[in-house]
C-alpha cells in the first residue's frame, strides 16, 4: 500500500437528521363534513453509525469527507400517513478504529469485530400528528408536535491496528526485513533510519495451516513518548497487539540498554503495555561470531533476560521463532472453539 494511502487519523463534523414535523389534518370526505383528526407522524431523522469492515485497513475513504450530514425525516401527511424516516449513514471503518468527541475527548465507540455496528449520532425523533391528541374534551386538536433536532458533534477517528504480534524496535532493527521473510508483505527496506513510515501488516503461516497477523510498527527512538522522532503518531498501534516482539540487532552498542529504553518508552506512553506478553529477539545474528553471541548471552543473563537469536538473511532460528510466537499467542488467548470452527487468536 502506498504511504499516502495509509490514513490512521481523521477529524469529521457529523450531524444527524432532524425529525419530521407531525401533521395537523382533519378527515374531509363526501358525507363526512365533521371528520376527526387524521394527521400522521413525522419520520425520524437519519442516524450516523460506524460499522467494522475486516476488508478495510485504513481510514482513507473518510479523509476527504469532512462534513457528513444525515437526511432529515419527512413531515407527516393527512389520512394518518407517516412521513418517511431519514436514511441512516453508515461509515465503514477498519477494525481497531476508536471514535472520540473532539471537544470533550469522550470515548464514543471502539470497533473491534467485523460487522460490529455502533450508533454515534442518533437522528431526531419525528413529531406526533394531531391524531394522537384527540380526546373526549378536545375532538378537533389543531396542533401537532414538531420534530426534534438532530445531534451534531466533531468526531475524531483513530485507527489502532489490530494485530496478533507487533514488532517493536529502533529504526534499522530489522523489523521490515523480518516481516518480508515471514509473510507475503512487501514493506520498503533500506539501510537508513525511518524507512518504515506507515505500519505494515502480514500473515505468518505456521505448522498445521495455522496463521497469525504480524504488524511492523514504525521505528521508535528514545523520547518517542514525548513526541521525538515519529513521536506518539504510531505508538497507538502497539496498544492493540496481543503479543509484542522486541527486536534488537546483535551489532547494537548496548543490547540490554536498547531493550530497556524500548520498554520504558512504551511504559511512558501507556502503563497497561507493561502487562502485554512479549518476547525479546536479537536480529542479524549472521553479523556476529560465536564469541560475540556468547558475550551477548552472558550480558542478558546478568540482566535477568533471555532472548531468541535469529537471522532474516540466513533464516537461522526463524522456524523456532514462529513456534514461540504462536505459543505466546495461545497463552495470551486460550482457545475457545465453537462447533467445528477452527480457532484463531483474537486480536
Amino acid at each position: 500500500m502506498p504511504k499516502h494511502h495509509f490514513v490512521d487519523y481523521v477529524k469529521l463534523y457529523l450531524r444527524s437528521g432532524r425529525g419530521g414535523a407531525g401533521c395537523v389534518s382533519f378527515r374531509r370526505e363526501k358525507f363526512v363534513p365533521l371528520g376527526g383528526p387524521d394527521g400522521g407522524d413525522g419520520g425520524d431523522g437519519g442516524s450516523i453509525l460506524l460499522r467494522g469492515n475486516a476488508q478495510y485497513w485504513t481510514l482513507l475513504d473518510l479523509k476527504y469527507r469532512k462534513f457528513i450530514h444525515a437526511p432529515s425525516g419527512e413531515p407527516g401527511k393527512g389520512a394518518r400517513k407517516n412521513g418517511r424516516r431519514g436514511e441512516d449513514i453508515i461509515l465503514e471503518v477498519p477494525l481497531g478504529t476508536v471514535a472520540r468527541d473532539a471537544d470533550t475527548d469522550e470515548l464514543l465507540a471502539e470497533i473491534e469485530t467485523d460487522g460490529q455496528q455502533v450508533c454515534i449520532l442518533r437522528g431526531g425523533r419525528g413529531g406526533l400528528g394531531n391524531w394522537h391528541f384527540r380526546s373526549a374534551t378536545n375532538q378537533a386538536p389543531e396542533y401537532a408536535q414538531p420534530g426534534t433536532e438532530g445531534q451534531e458533534r466533531t468526531v475524531i477517528l483513530e485507527l489502532k491496528l489490530l494485530a496478533d504480534v507487533g514488532l517493536v524496535g529502533f529504526p534499522n532493527a530489522g523489523k521490515s526485513t523480518l516481516l518480508a521473510v515471514l509473510t507475503d508483505a512487501k514493506p520498503e527496506i533500506a539501510d537508513y533510519p525511518f524507512t518504515t513510515l506507515t505500519p505494515n501488516l502480514g500473515i505468518v503461516r505456521t505448522r498445521d495451516y495455522r496463521s497469525f497477523v504480524l504488524a511492523d510498527i514504525p521505528g521508535i527512538i528514545e523520547g518517542a513518548s514525548e513526541g521525538r522522532g515519529l513521536g506518539v503518531q504510531f505508538l497507538r498501534h502497539i496498544e492493540r497487539n496481543a503479543v509484542l516482539l522486541f527486536l534488537v540487532p546483535v551489532d547494537a552498542p548496548d543490547v540490554v540498554g536498547q531493550y530497556r529504553i524500548l520498554r520504558q518508552e512504551l511504559r511512558n506512553y501507556s502503563p497497561e503495555l507493561e502487562q502485554t506478553p512479549h518476547l525479546l529477539a536479537l536480529s542479524k545474528c549472521d553479523l556476529a561470531d560465536a564469541d560475540r553471541l556468547a558475550q551477548l548471552q552472558a550480558e542478558l543473563a546478568a540482566a535477568g533476560l533471555q532472548a531468541h537469536v535469529f537471522s532474516s538473511a540466513t533464516q537461522q532460528g526463524l522456524e523456532s521463532l514462529r513456534d514461540r510466537l504462536w505459543q505466546l499467542l495461545q497463552e495470551a488467548n486460550p482457545p475457545q472453539p465453537v462447533g467445528n470452527q477452527p480457532w484463531r487468536p483474537a486480536p
